[in-house]
């Protein structure tokens, strides 16, 4: 499904990829460790198209996504890609069910199709008393539970998590393990997850290791 071949990306005189190749195949949790600095964020905000690279080239389903300007590449990441984050960036204005239905409202899906998905979605992730709930009045594990809904309503063939649970306690983590597990069993769905945390990584069903701006 995705390819990166040759990935470099400096800032400055500071080099946090050095020719780094790495594919990931449908259905498949990858995730990337490694110390702070070694380059995981960088590399996985590639392949998400959230930053560019300075040379090399990432193949999504055999297209080179690597030089779509601004505007395609926007269309690209709403479309087709899925993200969740370590502090889950909801809109506190907006309440569940309306935080999940922004990207697809984003992407112009008929406003009836939209809320009727979120609310399985949000029903799916056991959040159906949850609905007209603000952010400020759910738990931290709700909330991630809400950004992992949102993540998935415009049917993301790739979901990119950057530490999805390292603002949540022990057992908040282990529920959204358990969940993207149930998530890849349910819907085939893809994930590449960034993490320091070792039961994640090694619940996985690939684990690779960044270190110094390589994967090892």
């Amino acid at each position: 499904m995705l390819q990166a071949t040759n990935i470099h990306k400096s800032y400055g005189a500071l080099k946090v990829l050095q020719g780094v190749d790495v594919s990931i195949d449908k259905g498949e949790i990858v995730s990337i460790v490694g110390k702070s600095g070694a380059g995981k964020s960088t590399l996985l905000h590639i392949l998400g198209t959230l930053d560019q690279a300075d040379k090399g080239t990432v193949l999504f389903n055999g297209r080179d996504i690597s030089n779509l300007d601004s505007k395609e590449i926007a269309v690209f990441r709403n479309e087709h890609i899925g993200f969740i984050f370590q502090f889950h960036h909801l809109l506190p204005e907006f309440n569940a069910l309306e935080n999940v239905c922004i990207p697809a409202f984003i992407k112009k899906t008929p406003i009836a199709e939209v809320e009727k998905k979120a609310k399985e979605l949000l029903a799916y992730l056991g959040l159906s008393e949850r609905l007209t709930h603000k952010p400020s009045q759910l738990s931290g594990g709700e909330q991630q539970r809400v950004a992992v809904a949102r993540s998935l309503i415009n049917s993301p063939e790739v979901i990119f998590a950057d530490e999805p649970t390292g603002n949540l306690d022990t057992a908040s983590s282990e529920e959204l393990h358990n969940l993207l597990f149930q998530l890849r069993d349910d819907f085939q769905q893809t994930f590449v997850i960034v993490t320091h945390n070792e039961g994640l990584a090694n619940m996985s069903d690939r684990k690779v290791v960044m270190q110094d701006g390589r994967l090892g």
